[in-house]
């Protein structure tokens, strides 16, 4: 198992170059592993679960979306997707997936997806869920049903998030209970913005699809989906936006569809107190699902 990542590095629409990461077991891989991260941050904040993911034998990769991490080429680009960065950030997920098969093409792939890459890999899933074998979501819910809250005309604030936790230490309370995960995030430079008017825009209208019974009644019903959340997050709305994700897909025919809520846990469930026993949940559903 490496210490550090390798680049994969790979080619998208209009001349874009994706930052890309890939971490290896220390044997033959099982099986392959896709994360894709929320918005303000970036892949390599993965790194423990990717290496706790290496020791159950799967070959790990994760990209930084457009507008996030090494994929903005200044500060200035930080959450900026522009009026088509929307659409492409879903199809660089299946480009993603796509290199990571053609590297191995024998090997089952799992998708997971936290917060903003969830949203995203729920609308991907609309078309391509025939294209992997499993999917995680953490940090979830259906977003559509916050859009009549929202102003899309307005740039993204994530501070909104933290109405809940009064007095607040810092801003980013809502993330986690673990003081210096969260102050790690405030002091890493590729953290803490939201996105831009087009693409927070784009992203709750994409999410409307997702309240289409007939547009989610095509994806695949034999696809795991396995769901870990905190019931503290304030994105899940005291669980009530999370149990409407999970009934669209049951309704939809989705015949595995789990959900797992760690009480007092808040949004970054991978970055938590309990973190190494959600590592452990997620490793051992996927040892269980994927049967490798």
């Amino acid at each position: 198992m490496s210490d550090e990542p390798i680049r994969v590095d790979f080619a998208s629409a209009g001349g874009e170059v994706v930052a890309a990461y890939r971490w290896d077991p220390p044997g033959e891989p099982r099986a392959i592993a896709q994360i894709t991260h929320g918005v303000g941050e970036h892949a390599r904040r993965y790194s423990p679960l990717a290496e706790l993911l290496n020791q159950h034998g799967f070959v790990v990769y994760a990209h930084d979306h457009r507008g996030h991490g090494a994929t903005a080429k200044s500060e200035d680009e930080l959450g900026v997707l522009g009026e088509t960065g929307w659409g492409e950030l879903l199809a660089d997920i299946g480009r993603m997936g796509q290199r990571a098969r053609e590297a191995h093409p024998t090997l089952p792939l799992t998708l997971i997806a936290h917060s903003l890459g969830s949203f995203a890999t729920q609308q991907y899933l609309l078309e391509h869920s025939a294209d992997v074998d499993a999917v995680v979501l953490s940090g979830t819910a259906s977003i559509d049903l916050l859009e009549p809250a929202m102003d899309l005309d307005a740039a993204m604030d994530l501070s909104m998030f933290n109405a809940a936790f009064q007095p607040a230490r810092t801003e980013f309370d809502w993330l986690s209970r673990d003081d210096d995960q969260v102050d790690r995030y405030i002091a890493d430079p590729y953290c803490g913005f939201g996105l831009d008017i087009p693409g927070g825009k784009a992203m709750f209208v994409g999410a409307r699809a997702l309240a289409d019974p007939a547009r989610m009644a095509k994806m695949r019903g034999d696809l795991p989906v396995y769901i870990v959340v905190g019931d503290m997050d304030p994105v899940n709305g005291q669980l009530a936006l999370v149990n409407v994700l999970v009934d669209r897909y049951r309704t939809a025919g989705l015949r595995d569809v789990t959900l797992h809520v760690y009480p007092d846990a808040r949004h970054e469930v991978f970055n938590e107190t309990n973190r190494d026993e959600v590592f452990r949940d997620v490793a051992t559903w996927l040892d269980k699902t994927l049967a490798i």
